[in-house]
């Protein structure tokens, strides 16, 4: 972090960087959603975002070594059910089914011949899709809203017939997840959970038999409970149902046998993550004695094989340090991964010879690794005695350096979810921040998914409290390290890691600064205007109602604006259901009129995440020439945003 003869002193933030915010967003190429088809199963297909194309998700097919683009402009596949969508199409041979997201229809695309619209036009949206061809239908989730008023949509299992005609399969609770059909097409799994639990605190998994006529029989439930969260089942090519389940506080891999749940290969472990999108996968069958899976140890992916009976895992080599889902088909594993010097990138991996082959990138251009900020893993004690988790990134540059003796100001950024997970996969977004000579602490605080159980529910009825003390113990660690300048000390999160963010910054004075994306700041408000799936998170995070309404107005930022006055500037999508508007513009307001410095970017088009290009390259700009404003340092004037309240 120091000068040397071969970089030149300059001040931290301020370093010239070959990673523009432009860079960031035409390198935010997503890449989502993997599925096997094709005449023989070989063919990889994949969604791939375009950011240059209003945020649009492409559905991409590899045939031998050719890729074509399935669905052009103005196609979008993306659902919307539960509003983070997932499972948004699904394949048999050649012919894909997807959900356009404009009208929410199901439409269906075989071989070369252009997409027809499938599912009638109505209120209905569809995910998680599974092809029934003995019945010559397609079988979902369906959530229907109903056409006027504010109640919640109704979930249900569906089936689309080849005219569009959709029959209800099972219903009676409140979610449904992953219908998937055994090999002979005679029985029918699938998840359902109902309020006020989400999915990764308890979910059931149903056993039905599917008659000639297509009507389910004799449901009848075979794991899973209120406090027991099951996922991902699939059936093995003999016909034995798999499942993942966290009953022994780590989500571990079983099979059904004589009724009863057989753990495969017991470790502490995550072999799943929590059920936020649909249709992800972390298991497939290589033959049915042979499983390829990846799990979490650590925070840290691996990539293995189980071959029956063994309750061993035989790794698989790869340079992966997070592996999002994967594949098996004939004699490969497709996957998503990614590590420090790798943006996520899609892969294949052959069983015969061990052959690495990288069919797409979601960075065309990555850095040289010269110019990276590797990461450092860290655990450090935070309060109540637990360990958290976080990822450090210095600051870095093969040109620059800081002047001697001085220390970089800090980011710590909170993650999204609360129940989601901070990665070391290259992130250019972070590396934008390193490159200019800023420290990043990325942190898997306390509620975090990867480290089993008990720490995932370590933020049950302590959203707020233990998320934000794990933030601030990181970046006092860092400070007793030498590592961070104490009056240069930032936070900055979105959605729950906004709420994070701003309780950081209102009940404590550590940081100096902070940035909120579509973050929460009223609890309550949240309550009233927030989306099915999350209608009552809050329970959990926070405590049931009535018990709810003291807790919420001691922990919603918004009542207690007169205990925040470090700057601050929020980005709002106008067009966010899951947390909207009012949540941030109430927040801009309240610190205006005290006079604290505050600057609030409202973003037309956007909802939940930005994902149009034009955007990623506004928000960035503007939060960096915020911060450096706030530091009193030179701001480009290209990147100029209003602060009201600083002179």
């Amino acid at each position: 972090m120091t000068s040397s003869p071969s970089r030149t002193t300059a001040p931290f933030g301020l370093w010239p960087s070959p990673i523009s915010a432009a860079l960031v967003a035409a390198g935010a190429a997503p890449l989502s959603q993997l599925a096997l088809g094709g005449a023989d199963g070989g063919d990889v297909f994949w969604l791939a975002g375009r950011a240059s194309e209003a945020g649009r998700n492409t559905l991409l097919r590899r045939h031998c070594s050719s890729v074509a683009e399935l669905t052009p402009a103005p196609l979008n596949v993306r659902s919307r059910v539960h509003e983070y969508g997932g499972g948004a199409y699904a394949v048999a041979g050649d012919t894909v089914y997807f959900s356009h997201f404009a009208d929410n229809r199901v439409y269906v695309k075989r071989g070369d011949a252009a997409a027809e619209p499938l599912s009638l036009p109505g209120t209905q949206r569809h995910a998680d899709f599974i092809v029934d061809a003995r019945r010559g239908r397609l079988i979902g989730v369906r959530e229907l809203h109903p056409a006027e008023g504010h109640a919640h949509p109704v979930n249900t299992l569906c089936a689309i017939a080849a005219d569009g005609t959709e029959t209800v399969l099972a219903g009676g609770h409140d979610f449904f997840a992953a219908p998937r059909l055994s090999p002979d097409g005679r029985a029918l799994a699938w998840l359902s959970w109902d309020h006020p639990r989400m999915p990764w605190q308890g979910t059931e998994l149903w056993l039905a038999e599917v008659g000639d006529d297509g009507a389910l029989a004799t449901p009848r439930r075979v794991a899973g409970g209120p406090a027991e969260s099951v996922c991902q089942p699939e059936w093995s090519p003999d016909g034995v149902l798999h499942f993942v389940s966290d009953s022994s506080g780590w989500w571990n891999l079983y099979r059904l046998r004589g009724g009863a749940a057989e753990a495969l290969c017991p470790m502490r472990a995550e072999f799943a993550g929590p059920h936020w999108t649909f249709g992800v996968s972390m298991y497939g069958f290589r033959s049915a004695s042979e499983i390829i899976c990846t799990y979490i140890e650590d925070g840290v992916s691996r990539l293995g094989r189980l071959r029956a009976g063994s309750a061993r895992l035989e790794p698989i080599a790869n340079p992966y340090r997070e592996i999002r889902e994967l594949r098996v088909g004939p004699g490969f594993v497709a996957l998503l991964g990614g590590s420090p010097t790798i943006a996520l990138e899609l892969a294949r991996i052959d069983f015969a010879n061990g052959e690495l082959e990288v069919l797409a990138r979601s960075l065309a251009e990555p850095p040289p690794d010269a110019a990276l900020s590797v990461p450092e893993s860290l655990n450090y004690p935070s309060g109540g005695g637990r360990r958290a988790h976080a990822f450090y990134y210095p600051p870095h540059s093969a040109d620059y350096a800081g002047p001697a003796g001085a220390k970089p100001p800090v980011i710590v950024i909170s993650h999204g979810g609360p129940t989601g997970m901070a990665t070391s996969t290259l992130k250019l977004a972070t590396q934008f921040w390193t490159s200019r000579g800023f420290g990043v602490l990325d942190v898997n605080y306390g509620g975090s998914s990867g480290f089993g159980r008990a720490y995932r529910d370590a933020l049950q009825g302590q959203w707020g409290i233990v998320d934000v003390d794990d933030c601030v113990a990181g970046a006092r660690h860092l400070v007793e390290r030498g590592l961070a300048d104490p009056e240069r000390l930032l936070i900055r999160g979105g959605s729950a890691g906004g709420l994070t963010t701003l309780c950081a910054l209102t009940f404590h004075d550590l940081f100096k600064a902070g940035a909120s994306y579509y973050g929460v700041s009223d609890l309550k408000g949240l309550d009233l205007d927030s989306h099915k799936f999350e209608s009552h998170y809050n329970a959990y995070l926070i405590a049931p109602q009535p018990q709810a309404e003291a807790l919420y107005l001691a922990r919603s930022p918004i009542h207690h604006t007169d205990r925040l006055s470090r700057p601050m500037i929020f980005f709002q999508g106008l067009d966010d259901k899951v947390v909207p508007p009012p949540q941030s513009a109430r927040m801009a307001a309240a610190l205006k009129a005290r006079g604290v410095p505050v600057a609030y970017v409202e973003i037309e088009g956007e909802g939940h995440g930005f994902r149009q290009a034009e955007n990623i390259v506004r928000t960035l700009q503007a939060e960096l020439y915020f911060y450096l404003r706030v530091f009193g340092l030179c701001a480009p004037d290209a990147a100029a945003v209003r602060i009201d309240n600083l002179n």
